[in-house]
């Protein structure tokens, strides 16, 4: 089977797909849309919400010895196992924080201030948190920053960019698994092969928030010292972070009670809620692993279910693209623009920057929305976006990131509204009318 193009689910899974998340065809008021702005926050699954209240509600401290404080430890211990099996992680520790953010300076810390070395290298593409972590670290402890610069024909990094800048005395190297701009995957198997070449005792942290929810990760092919990911990106709740380190990163100094094993990062009483969401979210995805086929471990079936959500949207992205009989593809629509366009489908998550022609970005979401369609603006004026954006020569887009539940027909409603749009403006004269309205 061919699958550099993707390959759909079927009519009866994508319709049971959907049926297990909240408001992927109406908001919350019943109104029809279309919700394509999942990499700012995917949709959620109905049983990770569920389970959140169930038990968030349950006044139990799990430090107890009673019957329901134990019952709350097996449900952190099998969310613990549950993120090993989302990274394919052996050992190491699990630490769960509010944020992904908040988790990626802890982790920068630990090893930039524990690990000699003259200089860190990072990645012009990184999110501010790993990228700010990085640049405020190096400044305390007085290490060169290099920066790793873009590739605009790709999107992405190009591997020889990276490791080109790592020598004998970096200490650590952070990188983003996927641009959260272009959607352009890093090749993090190659990067820590040649990085471990030049300096196999390299630290190296990955910012996987992006890209989980959309391809595999295995830490047995691709050993780091430190992942997070961002469960409210992954068909989850908002308000949890979760990361792993290996086992040398997790004894480096670090805040923790001074009771606690070298190893434990969490601080404060555990949230039992975050863990049972992550089991949720590998309930869910396992499901989707034993429909493609039955049998094989809980890693078998989930490594399974994200394969056919990669192909999946990887159809939905040549749609979105290329169009059909229903609808024009972007890349034929006259007054659009799809930037860091690039032909290699494996190597693209399901984002795409686009512009329209006469039509400021910010307004371009306004029209959208108008219309029942849910994207993004990111420009340069935000310091979410003023780095990346600028490294590949632009000062803007129109962020469009849908899920793997959406279907076909929503593709193709999506490519009808954006060629209306673009030919409502197609005339700039029609931007002052529409400014004046």
């Amino acid at each position: 089977m061919n699958t550099d193009r993707g390959q759909l689910f079927s009519d009866a899974l994508q319709k049971e797909i959907k049926s297990r998340f909240h408001y992927v065809d109406h908001d919350m008021n019943g109104r029809e849309r279309l919700f394509f702005d999942n990499a700012g926050g995917s949709f959620r699954l109905k049983a990770a919400v569920d389970q959140f209240a169930r038990i968030d509600a349950l006044p139990d401290c799990p430090e107890r010895i009673h019957e329901l404080a134990i019952y709350l430890q097996e449900v952190q211990a099998k969310g613990t196992e549950d993120l090993r099996t989302i990274l394919n992680a052996q050992g190491g520790s699990v630490y769960a924080s509010l944020t992904a953010s908040g988790g990626m300076f802890d982790m920068v810390r630990a090893i930039a201030e524990h690990i000699p070395g003259t200089n860190m290298v990072t990645t012009v593409l990184e999110h501010p948190s790993s990228f700010d972590a990085m640049s405020l670290y190096a400044e305390r402890t007085g290490k060169e920053l290099r920066v790793a610069r873009s590739n605009a024909v790709t999107g992405g990094i190009d591997v020889q960019d990276i490791v080109s800048l790592i020598d004998q005395d970096t200490s650590v190297l952070s990188v983003i698994y996927a641009s959260n701009i272009s959607g352009a995957k890093l090749d993090i198997a190659e990067i820590v092969k040649q990085a471990r070449a030049i300096k196999p005792e390299l630290y190296i942290v990955v910012d996987a928030v992006q890209h989980a929810p959309h391809g595999l990760i295995d830490l047995q092919a691709t050993p780091v010292d430190a992942i997070n990911i961002a469960p409210y990106k992954f068909f989850g709740c908002r308000g949890s972070g979760m990361s792993w380190l290996s086992e040398r990163a997790s004894v480096l100094p670090h805040h923790k009670l001074a009771g606690k094993k070298k190893d434990f990062w969490d601080l404060g009483s555990a949230a039992p809620w975050q863990f049972a969401v992550v089991t949720e979210i590998v309930n869910y995805v396992c499901w989707l692993g034993s429909q493609v086929e039955e049998g094989g471990d809980r890693r078998a079936l989930f490594s399974r279910g994200i394969r056919s959500i990669e192909l999946h949207e990887r159809a939905l992205l040549a749609r979105m693209l290329d169009g059909s009989e229903a609808a024009p593809g972007l890349r034929r629509m006259d007054n659009v623009n799809v930037f860091l366009d690039y032909e290699d489908l494996r190597k693209r998550d399901l984002i795409l920057a686009v512009g329209i022609e006469n039509l400021e970005h910010a307004q371009a979401v306004r029209e959208y929305e108008k219309r029942g369609v849910i994207v993004y603006e990111r420009v340069a004026s935000s310091l979410y976006s003023r780095r990346m954006l600028h490294s590949f020569g632009l000062e803007g887009a129109v962020r469009v990131s849908p899920l793997h539940c959406h279907s076909v027909e929503d593709i193709d409603r999506f490519l009808n509204v954006t060629l209306e749009i673009g030919r409502a403006f197609a005339n700039p004269a029609a931007v002052a009318v529409g400014a004046r309205s």
